[in-house]
């Protein structure tokens, strides 16, 4: 593979990855999840869980990994999802 192909696939990872700081980030601070989308969080984090599964089944480590943080990341918001459910 190309290093061009490389850097936009590491670029393309890395803003899957930290997409989900700033949401998790307010989250936190103001404990107020209200303005999440439940289902929205629910089908990215099943993606996500697709997404991984298929790399680990193809060997695609590449995938599985950047799969598997942003797993972290989306699960994280969907966790704060319900923890701070009632706003």
């Amino acid at each position: 593979m190309s290093f061009a192909a490389n850097a936009v696939g590491s670029a393309a990872a890395l803003c899957s990855i930290t997409s989900f700081a700033p949401q998790m980030v307010k989250i936190w601070k103001t404990k107020d999840a209200s303005s999440v989308s439940l289902k929205t969080y629910s089908l990215t984090v099943t993606c996500f869980v697709l997404w991984t599964a298929y790399g680990v089944m193809t060997e695609a480590w590449p995938i599985t990994i950047a799969n598997a943080c942003a797993l972290v990341m989306s699960g994280g918001v969907l966790a704060m999802k319900w923890k701070f459910r009632d706003g």
